[in-house]
């Protein structure tokens, strides 16, 4: 058993993965700095100072000064500024990860059309690969 599960380990699928899954957490450390820090700020001062991390709905019914103190508190709370947060997170992560795979398959080899890799036979019209001297359906000799 544990001679399979070292096998298991080295293949190179389970390395690969768990290379992308650390390179993914950190990456996502890289995102969250990128929109706590750098876009929220803007956005938020555009729309009038405000800071979205902070905005929630109280459902307690007592008055509280701040998500903070409401949570101190132990009162319900629906933060919806943090959804939003996760929310553009997740849509930045999603754009950032279609444009990485984008590129990469920008480096990837065409497959070849159909269209360059056969011809139309001019006396039976029938598909024939392009390399071809003789139709295989009619035997007419290809030019």
């Amino acid at each position: 058993m544990i001679k399979e599960f070292k096998e298991f380990i080295q293949k190179g699928s389970v390395v690969d993965l768990a290379v992308g899954f650390l390179m993914g957490a950190a990456f996502g450390k890289i995102v969250t700095s990128l929109i706590n820090d750098i876009l929220m700020p803007p956005i938020g001062l555009l729309l009038g100072k405000v800071d979205f991390s902070s905005l929630y709905i109280n459902l307690s019914g007592k008055p509280f000064e701040s998500l903070a103190a409401a949570k101190a508190a132990g009162a319900a709370t629906i933060n919806y500024g943090a959804f939003l947060n996760t929310l553009l997170e997740f849509l930045i992560v999603a754009l950032s990860v279609f444009m990485l795979v984008k590129w990469i398959n920008s480096f990837r080899k065409k497959p070849e059309t159909a269209a360059s890799v056969v011809k139309d036979c001019p006396f039976c019209l029938s598909v024939v690969p392009l390399k071809a001297v003789r139709c295989p359906h009619c035997t007419s000799e290809l030019k």
